[in-house]
C-alpha cells in the first residue's frame, strides 16, 4: 500500500537528538515478531515501512486478519486481499516479516507494534487529514494517539513545532494549519473497528533468517513466490550480517518479556509538565524517568509536513528498529532496469537453487513511459496554440512597491474588529499582532486590522506583512484561509525551456485523438535570492521531462494554461525531492503532470478520466484560470 502525498510537500520524521520512538510495549521490526510484557494486555497494530522511512499502520480489519493467521501458523503468509480488495496484490510473510507485492516483487519490512488499550487504536478512533484528491488519509499511529490525547484533555489546539514541524492542530475548526504557508487542511475524527487486543502469552515465532520450512512445499504460484522472496531476503540479510558482525553467534531476536528501553534511559514524554484544561498543548521532548508511566508518543511522521530539511534524513528511530541490511526493494529486474543489480538477482537465484528452493525471479510489468519513435516530419504544432517553445530566464528583481504598499493595496481597514482569532498569529483581532516587536514597518501599528477585498477574511496588517515578507515578494497576496489570490502570483522556477508539439499517437482512453507532448528542460545552476539557499548549487534530475495531454478541446485548454503557469514560474521550484530525499533540487510545484505515455502503472499515466479536471483545479489554485487566457 502507498500513501498519497499532499500538495504542500511530504515530510519525513527526523527525531530530535536523544529521543527514541516511544510506545507502551515492545516494538520490533523485521527482526522477528514482537511480544508484550508477560500478562500485560496490549493493542496490536501491524505497520509497514514506506519508502520515506516511516511506519504506516494497516487498518484495524487488516490487523485482525493478520492476528488470526498468526494464531494458526506463525511461519505462514497472510494474503491481505482476503480482507481488503484494495490490497489484493500484497502478501505478508510472517517468517521473514516482510510484505511483498506480487505483481512487482517489491519488498517492505513489516512489524508488530503495541500500544496501550486505552489509546486511540484500542478505542477504534482514527484521525485523518484531507488530501489533495478530497479523500482522507490516516495519520501515523503515534501522531493519531497524540492528537487523541490532546482532544480528550479538551485542549483547543496542538502545537507540533517543538518537534521540528510547523503545524498546528485546531480542534474547534477541526483543521491542520501549516505555519509557514498558512495552508489549512480539514481534519476529522471517526470511529472504526478497534484494533486487536493481545496478552503476553502468545505463540512465539522463529526469528529470521531461518532455513527452509519442513514438509512438502505447496506448488501453487503464490507459495512459490512466498518461498522465493523469503529465500532471497534471507540470503541477502545473512550475507550483510556476516559482513557487519564477523564471528558473531546467531541468536534469536524474538522478544519474550522485559522492555526494549535500555536501562537508565526512559521514553520521551509528550507533555513537559501538565497543561491546564483549556490550554493549548505543545509537544515537548522531555523524558520520563524509568519506571514511570509513558504516554503514547507523537512521532513526527505526518505525510504533509512542509518544513526546511525534511527528507534529508528519514526517521532515525524508525530506521534504528530495522536490522542492518534488510532490503526494502524488489528482487527482480534481471535486465538491470531497476534498483536491484542484475548480478545480485543472479546470485539470489543461485543461492535459492543451492538451498533446494524454487526460483521465481520474474520481470515485473514495465510502465510504457514514451511513445514509439516519431520522425521530425510527423511532429506538428498544436492547433490553436501559438509557437512551439517558451523559455524562462533568470528572475530579474524589479523595483516594485514596498511590502507595506502591497498589503495596503488589497485590504480595507477595520475600525471595530470582531473578537475572534487572527489565523496567522493566533492572537485575538482585538489585541495586538503576535508579530509586534518582530517587525517595525512604517505606518503599520500592531493593533491595526484589515479585511481582504474579495473574500472578506480579516487579519492583523502586521501579520499580512510578515506573511508577504516570508513569501516570493512578487506583489501578490494569497488569503491563508480560503486561498484567494490577490494580484498575479509568480513562483521560483529556475531558468529553462518548455517545448510542446503534436505527435501522431493516441493515449489510452483517448483513442480518437492525437497526443500533445510537452518537454521540460531545466539545467543545473546556482540558486537565486528567491530560493531556499541563495548562492548554493541546485541539481536538476530527470530532465528533459516528457509529459502528455490528449489533443482535444480540454487538453489544449490545459496546455494553454500550463504555458501561462510556466511563464509565471509556477511549474517547478527548488526544494527537497519526495522520491529520493535529495535537497536543493528541482521538484514539481503542486501542478501534476502525466509522464507515463502508454500505461498507468505508476499512477502518472493514462487512462485517468479525472486528470484534466483535476489539473485545471490545481492551476486555478495557483491563480491560473481561463480568465487569464482572455486577458
Amino acid at each position: 500500500p502507498r500513501v498519497p502525498a499532499p500538495g504542500d510537500g511530504a515530510g519525513l520524521s527526523r527525531r530530535p537528538p536523544g529521543m527514541a520512538r516511544q510506545g507502551s510495549g515492545a516494538m520490533l521490526a523485521s527482526g522477528g515478531l514482537g511480544f508484550p510484557p508477560q500478562n500485560l494486555a496490549r493493542v496490536v497494530v501491524w505497520e509497514w515501512l514506506n519508502e520515506h522511512g516511516r511506519w504506516r499502520p494497516y487498518s484495524a480489519a487488516v490487523c485482525h486478519h493478520i492476528e488470526n493467521v498468526l494464531k494458526e501458523d506463525a511461519r505462514g503468509s497472510v494474503v491481505l486481499g482476503q480482507v481488503d480488495v484494495q490490497l489484493a496484490p500484497y502478501v505478508i510473510d510472517l517468517q521473514s516479516m516482510h510484505q511483498f507485492r506480487q505483481d512487482t516483487g517489491t519488498m517492505r519490512p513489516v512489524r508488530r507494534n503495541f500500544y496501550d488499550p486505552s489509546s486511540a487504536p484500542g478505542k477504534g478512533i482514527v484521525w485523518e487529514w484531507e488530501n489533495d484528491n478530497n479523500s482522507w488519509t490516516p495519520y501515523d499511529m503515534d501522531i493519531c494517539i497524540t492528537i487523541q490525547n490532546a482532544y480528550e484533555k479538551q485542549h483547543p489546539w496542538l502545537d507540533l513545532s517543538s518537534l521540528g514541524f510547523c503545524y498546528l492542530i485546531y480542534f474547534s475548526s477541526m483543521s491542520q494549519m501549516n505555519r509557514q504557508t498558512q495552508r489549512k487542511r480539514r481534519l476529522r475524527r471517526r470511529m472504526d473497528l478497534a484494533y486487536p487486543l493481545t496478552m503476553g502469552s502468545i505463540p512465539k515465532s522463529q526469528s529470521w533468517p531461518v532455513g527452509a520450512s519442513t514438509g512438502t512445499p505447496c506448488s501453487c504460484p503464490q507459495c512459490l513466490l512466498v518461498n522465493s522472496t523469503r529465500a532471497a531476503s534471507n540470503a541477502i540479510l545473512a550475507s550483510q550480517r556476516r559482513k557487519l558482525y564477523p564471528g558473531a553467534v546467531r541468536q534469536s531476536s524474538t522478544f519474550a518479556g522485559g522492555t526494549l528501553w535500555p536501562a537508565g534511559t526512559g521514553a520521551p514524554a509528550v507533555v513537559a509538565g501538565g497543561a491546564a484544561k483549556g490550554e493549548g498543548l505543545r509537544v515537548a521532548g522531555a523524558g520520563f524517568a524509568p519506571g514511570q508511566g509513558v504516554p503514547s508518543a507523537a512521532l513526527p511522521g505526518l505525510n504533509n509536513l512542509n518544513r526546511p530539511g525534511t527528507q534529508r534524513g528519514a526517521g532515525l528511530g524508525a530506521r534504528a528498529t530495522v536490522p542492518p541490511g534488510v532490503p526494502a526493494l524488489p528482487v527482480k529486474n534481471l535486465n538491470g532496469s531497476g534498483p536491484v543489480h542484475p548480478a545480485l538477482a543472479g546470485m539470489t537465484g543461485i543461492l535459492m537453487c543451492a538451498a533446494g528452493l524454487p526460483v521465481c525471479l520474474t520481470r515485473a510489468p514495465k510502465p510504457i513511459l514514451h511513445p514509439p519513435p516519431v520522425s521530425k516530419s510527423d511532429i506538428k504544432p498544436v492547433p490553436g496554440v501559438n509557437g512551439i517553445c517558451r523559455k524562462t530566464k533568470k528572475k530579474q528583481l524589479k523595483k516594485s512597491k514596498t511590502p507595506e504598499d502591497v498589503v495596503r493595496r488589497y485590504i480595507q481597514k477595520v475600525k471595530n474588529p470582531p473578537d475572534e482569532d487572527c489565523t496567522i498569529c493566533m492572537e485575538r483581532l482585538v489585541t495586538s499582532s503576535g508579530y509586534e516587536g518582530v517587525l517595525s514597518p512604517r505606518g503599520i501599528k500592531p493593533e491595526l486590522v484589515g479585511k481582504l477585498g474579495k473574500c472578506g477574511h480579516m487579519y492583523h496588517l502586521l501579520c499580512l506583512l510578515a506573511m508577504y515578507n516570508n513569501g516570493n515578494k512578487d506583489g501578490s497576496l494569497q488569503c491563508p484561509t480560503c486561498k484567494a489570490i490577490y494580484g498575479e502570483k509568480t513562483g521560483t522556477q529556475p531558468p529553462g525551456k518548455m517545448e510542446f508539439h503534436l505527435i501522431p499517437h493516441s493515449l489510452p482512453g483517448y483513442t480518437d485523438s492525437k497526443t500533445i507532448r510537452i518537454v521540460y528542460d531545466i539545467p543545473t545552476g546556482i540558486q537565486g535570492p528567491e530560493h531556499p539557499n541563495p548562492g548554493k548549487k541546485f541539481t536538476a534530475r530527470g530532465f528533459p521531462r516528457h509529459c502528455y495531454l490528449p489533443d482535444n478541446e480540454k487538453g489544449r485548454k490545459v496546455l494553454k494554461l500550463l504555458i501561462v503557469a510556466w511563464d509565471r514560474r509556477l511549474i517547478f521550484t527548488i526544494g527537497t525531492s519526495n522520491t529520493t530525499g535529495e535537497s536543493d533540487t528541482v521538484v514539481w510545484n503542486e501542478i501534476h503532470h502525466k509522464t507515463e505515455f502508454g500505461s498507468n502503472l505508476t499512477g502518472h499515466g493514462y487512462p485517468d478520466p479525472n486528470y484534466l479536471d483535476n489539473v485545471l483545479a490545481e492551476l486555478l489554485a495557483q491563480g491560473v484560470s481561463e480568465a487569464t487566457l482572455k486577458d
